[in-house]
């Protein structure tokens, strides 16, 4: 079962590969649910460290770098920044966020390697991998190309088929080829060390067994891998780009990158303390005390390596903490399809931030509300657009605004004093202070879809009550003059719960929270305070209100939602390959046709036929007809006058009871769109081609 009562939290976020931009498949995998729950954590007052970074190595950087035809430095380099500072913008609130690219994962990892390969860990063995004798390179799994066996797939990679997700292995691929080359690679011995999986399975089974409270899709992969019969697996590999493995005549050698990429977490812990001290002293109590809760917050697809492979190296070393908690998500998809950054069908976090400026949270909110924690689910814009109109603008928005625009208006913006009392009052301040357990004990179950709708259920309960008390009419029985009104007492309780809003959305939206302090002019409150009924004290000056929320108009949406269809568009055409040529043909053949300049005089539509223009057109002295498929790409009053160039001895062919004589040449572009093949200025009518 999992850790009770911690004294301290280790929290880590996947380590992304820098070699592209961040989307909001990665946020709402595991990036947003870890900052809750951080942000939760340190909201009750517990010591947590919240870890993560980028994984600078592996095929992919490579892959990237090669493209872009730079080095595989520079490529992590731009990545690394821009991911950095797109988390830091959404509000992400890691202590550290490293690099594994740093001298101290170097080391840290070969550190850990050394330890292993002394203890006799590891097996050595040779065996035979696909070599490229093009660029004399052993080839990673990733830099092999061919069918996937399963579905035919002419572009699956060594490890997995993207079209069908069979996880593969390269010798399964039909037609294997280097992507470094595009040759047909070779087998040729290398010899590595390998983690033997097999023999570790009775105490990975007895890890696993520990921990029943997992998520049903955790334990349901790691049992399929269990069941299948763990295998000795290679923690080195044949590459130029990585960290080197810390042994004698290796060069060529370095260490597979899921064996040091999870360490990336310990030493962004020691990167961390450094740079806060100069030291590192201190990292070992986030590591290897057991009164400390490690929780691995990552995607469905890293599931194992952080299950099975990452825990049997820090069993195989011995003084490490084993994983608590691994709350791995689901994926997300998009309008209607996977997210895929090699298609560009994506929302990438950095375009968001810029053309959404100060609409963080509205996502936040979004990717929480629809999180795939247990399935996958799906964002579209339209969804977006009604989360935000319906439930941020009409709900929270419209509650937060009434309560502070009320009281500037009934009590002179101080907070009213509270008194009498009747049932309706007594009744939503006991709901009032049911709110933050619930609340806090969804976060604490990795059930944060469930923590952020009741918040937002304690926001229709400010609304209710503001409805079913109707303030704005009780103000007009209270004339007196006392500081007994009733109407003080409903602005008080609903300030009240405005407060505790503030506190208990922090983990989910921190920038509307911070608004909603700023409007009641109070400081950010612990969470045990949350529910409370004297928050903010009577005779207290709010700060001036304003609006949390804006409406989204149609518009806005459309243009984002025709900004990724038209990137799909574009790399599409980028990715279309040129037609094969004919076979070849003798000048004879060529030389049967006649090819002369024809001007259009007259076109029409075609009655009942979508493609089909007729066209009169003009050779020299000689009218004839022709019926050219062009109509949905030309309209007829666009094509009279063009001089084009025409086949004019094609026999002739009879069309919609239409005889068409000859034919028009045309050429087609790139994205399917057609364009006349004519001369390049005014020519004698009727002239021949040659």
């Amino acid at each position: 079962m999992s850790l009770k009562n911690p004294q301290r939290y280790t929290v880590t976020a996947a380590l992304i590969y820098a070699n592209g931009p961040i989307h909001i498949g990665h946020l709402a995998g595991c990036y947003i649910p870890a900052d809750i729950y951080v942000r939760y954590l340190r909201s009750r007052g517990a010591e947590v460290a919240f870890i993560s970074g980028t994984d600078e190595h592996g095929v992919p950087i490579t892959i990237r770098a090669k493209k872009e035809g730079v080095t595989p430095q520079e490529v992590v380099d731009t990545y690394y920044t821009q991911i950095a500072d797109a988390f830091e913008e959404l509000g992400i609130s890691f202590d550290v966020y490293s690099r594994t690219s740093k001298p101290v994962h170097h080391e840290t990892s070969q550190e850990i390697f050394k330890t292993l390969y002394e203890k006799g860990a590891f097996l050595e063995e040779t065996t035979e991998q696909y070599y490229d004798e093009t660029a004399q390179q052993f080839l990673a799994d990733r830099y092999i190309v061919g069918t996937c066996p399963v579905c035919e797939n002419p572009n699956a990679y060594g490890d997995q088929c993207e079209r069908c997700g069979s996880t593969l292995s390269p010798t399964e691929l039909k037609d294997p080829r280097s992507m470094l080359s595009g040759a047909k690679p070779v087998m040729k011995a290398t010899t590595n060390w390998f983690l033997p999986l097999d023999r570790m399975q009775p105490d990975i089974q007895a890890y696993l067994d520990q921990h029943p409270d997992w998520k049903t899709n955790v334990l349901g992969q790691c049992n399929s891998w269990l069941k299948e019969g763990l295998k000795p697996r290679a923690m080195t590999r044949d590459l130029d780009w990585g960290i080197a493995v810390p042994l004698p005549d290796t060069d060529g050698k370095v260490l597979y990158v899921w064996f040091e990429a999870p360490i990336g977490y310990i030493s962004a812990t020691k990167d961390w303390l450094m740079q806060q001290t100069g030291k590192d002293d201190g990292w070992e109590k986030w590591w290897k005390q057991e009164d400390t809760k490690l929780v691995h917050f990552i995607g469905k697809d890293n599931i194992v390596f952080h299950c099975i492979i990452f825990p049997a190296t820090l069993m195989a070393e011995g003084s490490y903490i084993l994983p608590d908690q691994v709350p791995a998500n689901e994926f997300m998809n998009l309008e209607g399809d996977k997210i895929s950054t090699s298609r560009n069908w994506a929302v990438w976090l950095h375009e968001y931030l810029a053309e959404f400026p100060g609409k963080q949270d509205v996502l936040r909110y979004a990717l929480t509300a629809n999180a795939p924690e247990t399935k996958d689910s799906e964002f579209t814009w339209k969804d977006f657009q009604t989360r935000n109109n319906s439930e941020l603008v009409g709900v929270f928005g419209n509650f937060v605004n009434r309560a502070m625009i009320l009281t500037q208006k009934f009590c002179d913006g101080k907070v009213p004093a509270l008194s009498d009392l009747q049932e309706i009052d007594q009744v939503v301040l006991r709901e009032l202070a049911a709110f933050p357990a619930k609340i806090g004990e969804a976060i604490e179950t990795y059930k944060f879809r469930e923590g952020l709708a009741l918040t937002m259920d304690l926001a229709r309960l400010g609304n209710k009550y503001l409805a079913d008390t109707q303030p704005w009419h009780a103000i007009k029985t209270d004339t007196d003059g006392t500081t007994n009104r009733r109407v003080d007492t409903i602005m008080n309780i609903a300030l009240q719960i405005t407060a505790s809003l503030a506190i208990v959305m922090e983990p989910f939206m921190p920038f509307t929270a911070a608004k909603i302090n700023m409007q009641l002019g109070a400081q950010t409150a612990r969470w045990e305070q949350a529910g409370t009924p004297d928050l903010l004290s009577a005779g207290h000056v709010l700060g001036e209100s304003s609006l949390l929320f804006e409406k989204m108009e149609d518009d806005v949406i459309q243009k984002q939602i025709d900004k990724l269809h038209e990137a799909k568009r574009q790399n599409e055409l980028a990715s279309k390959v040129i037609p094969d040529l004919k076979p070849e043909i003798q000048f004879d053949d060529f030389s049967k046709m006649d090819i002369r300049v024809a001007t259009v005089l007259e076109a029409e539509t075609v009655p009942k036929s979508k493609k089909l223009l007729k066209i009169k057109l003009t050779i020299g002295s000689e009218e004839r007809t022709v019926l050219s498929g062009i109509a949905e790409h030309f309209k007829p009053e666009e094509v009279v006058g063009r001089q084009v160039l025409y086949l004019a001895n094609l026999a002739p062919r009879k069309m919609m009871g239409m005889e068409s004589k000859g034919m028009i040449l045309m050429a087609e572009d790139r994205d399917g769109s057609l364009t006349f093949v004519q001369p390049g200025k005014q020519i004698w009518d009727g002239g021949t081609v040659s």
